[in-house]
């Protein structure tokens, strides 16, 4: 529970739980047991288990296979290193997974300024030969949306597969049509260590037997996995309302002199990239938290660290902007109030540095 007085808009790194996900955890573990073992209790739990398939398949239009794992990580991990085809290739600012993921040997494709990807770098990628080309649905720093039913058809017309990390997107945003999907819970109202792959089409995976039709070893979490199943199927987010929320937000960083990242470029509701040329991203973000507000610099796998962000330098955003960068992202309960809050800090923090710099 966020703390009374807090306010906390974090969601793109962890949402709080819903409350339909926790009734659903609570049912699994009331009859747990483990999904693979033979006896009565075994088959009560993997009865859950299927339960909780069939749903999230439902909810997100997914009509082929459905692997769950511990979270997009270890799915993009998965598609990563089994996938069967020789070539490997990612976009500039995939999340931090998925470059260790693919391997030094994948070629890394270039984004524009606006944070797409370049197709013309893309298509002579794919001349190379059949690869996993990685590209995102949606930027987990930026909030940016790639053009996948474009980029798709190119990678399907040279024979290649297309892995999509949809750990922003999925719940929120249609799916798009690719080979492997990474989706995870916590993202959307669901709890933490629980995630999916969805395969298209298993023969281009490498099985290792064990669970999960032989594609993933280790016991399967079934109360998770309805909770996942649930927090999908509340379809709590309000896209047209968190849309204007950031809008407000936006507009309310330009007018104290501050940038939006990616302004130009299609952008997810639920992520707001602003910055504060000249200013610093800790120093922000400690101001923030001792004003009781939550946000981020970025990736929660790497903001604590503090390191400068490679999404933006691979943006060529320049390095006073770059510098003063942080990530708001809004959950099913974001108001326009909170909105407010959060811009009447940056203008105080804002106008602080001024006065400093007077």
């Amino acid at each position: 529970m966020t703390t009374p007085g807090r306010l906390y808009l974090d969601h793109a790194a962890t949402t709080p739980v819903l409350p339909q996900a926790r009734e659903a955890i609570a049912r699994g573990l009331a009859v747990w047991a483990n999904p693979s073992s033979p006896h009565g209790e075994g088959r009560a739990a993997r009865a859950l288990l299927e339960e909780a398939r069939a749903t999230i398949a439902e909810v997100l239009g997914w009509r082929h296979d459905v692997i769950f794992t511990s979270g997009a990580s270890e799915a993009i991990e998965i598609a990563a290193h089994r996938a069967r085809i020789a070539g490997r290739a990612h976009g500039a600012t995939e999340h931090a997974i998925v470059p260790h993921a693919m391997g030094a040997r994948s070629k890394v494709i270039p984004v524009g300024k606006d944070g797409l990807i370049d197709e013309a770098a893309l298509d002579a990628v794919l001349a190379q030969g059949p690869a996993l080309i990685a590209i995102q649905q949606v930027n987990n720093e930026t909030g940016i949306m790639q053009p996948l039913d474009t980029l798709g058809e190119r990678i399907r017309a040279a024979g290649s597969l297309l892995l999509t990390d949809c750990a922003q997107s999925a719940g929120k945003l249609p799916l798009p049509d690719s080979d492997f999907i990474a989706a995870c819970a916590h993202k959307l109202g669901g709890p933490p260590g629980i995630g999916v792959l969805l395969v298209k089409d298993l023969s281009t995976l490498e099985p290792v037997g064990g669970q999960e039709k032989g594609y993933r070893r280790g016991t399967q979490d079934a109360p998770a996995a309805l909770g996942f199943a649930a927090a999908l199927a509340a379809r709590p987010y309000d896209m047209e309302r968190l849309a204007a929320a950031r809008t407000r937000l936006e507009q309310g960083v330009k007018d104290s002199g501050g940038v939006v990242i990616g302004e130009n470029a299609p952008r997810i509701p639920t992520i707001g990239a602003v910055a504060m040329p000249g200013g610093n991203s800790a120093s922000l973000l400690v101001q923030m938290d001792l004003a009781g507000i939550a946000v981020s610099a970025g990736s929660a796998c790497s903001s604590g660290k503090m390191k400068s962000s490679e999404v933006l330098a691979a943006m060529e955003i320049e390095p006073d902007v770059a510098g003063g960068f942080i990530r708001v992202s809004f959950g099913p309960s974001t108001t326009e109030s909170d909105v407010d809050r959060f811009l009447g800090e940056w203008r105080k923090i804002a106008d602080r540095a001024k006065a400093a710099a007077a």
